[in-house]
């Protein structure tokens, strides 16, 4: 898919016009950005003038937060296409009209992880992938199948010496067929995002016991989950498990970090490029060290009331969502939290939660109105 500029992309839209068309929170910092493009200025200007209003906030967020290197060296097509086929499978899987707005931006539209090649795989990973998944019901489900196909049809394993490099691409893993954990984490995300299935890699430069550095996958399926890369199996019960519970968030090196295309204050410490502070992370490791179950109830448990929509945040951040009630998360212990439910007529009930065991919240239902 490519969609041509138009007018030519070194005719430059007028600046304040041009950023207008995009939420108001990403204008000061995409005019940032703008400055930091150099000879790409004018192509970034007409990429947002003449792109279709629905996907202005996609191509501003990959602008706002993309590092200066992709700034100054990708093409307008390259990013237009990317942005379309996100959006395309948005539409086209089950699961993927769901996944909240926040966490697609982050975790489906993005075409990199961290510092890899930037391969255009989202067309053909696409067209391979999606009939694999296209019976799965859920997001989980999908990638679960992903985890156990994808490395034989791609004659890609894991091989700690015969792989390249560890950060390769997707196509670098492709034309070596060996790839470190690394390379196998970001092939599975790429994969993952092709078919609107919301991924994430993670991983620690240094487990506890100064045994080595890992990385893997993260799943977003309601919340986020981890799985081993090539390494099929249920969410959340790996080998590396019992590794990543002892990790100790007091020293850096031994915490456990999830790379995040929106910039954060926090680098991804690449174990290939200790210095390299380009590419943004959330630190997780308290969802490895110490998990709880949240159960989430809404009172009165009505027949055949309407479905409200359950979030659950925290510092406004998204940490989990269910569709229904009752609903039960796994969430990092003694922390606190925003727990909410959007009813008909968009009432809102919520309530503050302080995690420190296995608990159970109950939501009020509010009365419709013209019931006592």
């Amino acid at each position: 898919m490519s969609t041509s500029l138009s007018p030519a992309a070194d005719t430059a839209p007028n600046l304040t016009e041009t950023v207008s068309l995009v939420p108001a929170e990403y204008r000061h910092r995409l005019i940032q950005q703008l400055s930091v493009a150099e000879e790409k200025r004018n192509q970034w200007l007409n990429v947002i003038a003449h792109a279709p209003a629905a996907q202005r906030e996609a191509i501003a967020f990959l602008l706002v937060n993309m590092p200066d290197r992709d700034l100054k060296s990708l093409t307008a097509d390259f990013l237009q296409n990317n942005v379309a086929l996100a959006f395309e499978a948005r539409e086209k899987m089950p699961w993927a009209a769901a996944v909240p707005m926040e966490i697609f931006l982050d975790a489906v539209l993005p075409y990199s992880n961290l510092n890899e090649r930037r391969d255009e795989w989202r067309t053909d990973f696409a067209r391979r992938f999606a009939p694999l998944v296209k019976d799965c019901k859920t997001a989980g489900e999908a990638a679960q199948l992903l985890n156990c196909k994808i490395f034989d049809l791609l004659n890609v394993h894991y091989h700690a010496t015969k792989r390249p490099k560890p950060d390769q691409s997707p196509y670098e893993s492709t034309e070596a067929h060996f790839a470190s954990c690394s390379g196998l984490s970001i092939l599975l995300v790429d994969a993952c995002r092709s078919v609107g299935i919301p991924a994430r890699v993670a991983g620690t430069p240094l487990w506890a016991d100064a045994s080595g550095n890992h990385t893997w996958v993260e799943v977003w399926d309601g919340q986020w989950r981890f799985v081993g890369a090539a390494e099929p199996g249920p969410f959340n019960k790996t080998w590396f498990a019992d590794m990543a519970a002892k990790a100790d968030d007091s020293k850096p090196e031994n915490r456990i970090y999830a790379a995040s295309f929106r910039r954060t204050k926090l680098p991804f410490i690449l174990v290939w490029d200790p210095n390299s502070t380009d590419y943004s992370s959330v630190d997780v490791t308290s969802y490895y060290v110490r998990r709880h179950t949240l159960k989430i109830t809404i009172m009165p448990n009505e027949k055949n009331a309407p479905a409200a929509p359950i979030e659950i945040r925290q510092d406004n951040r998204l940490i989990a969502q269910a569709t229904s009630s009752p609903a039960e998360f796994e969430l990092p212990a003694e922390a606190d939290y925003t727990v909410s439910a959007t009813f008909a007529e968009n009432k809102r009930v919520e309530k503050s939660v302080r995690l420190k065991t296995d608990q159970s919240v109950e939501l009020q239902r509010p009365a419709i109105s013209g019931k006592q």
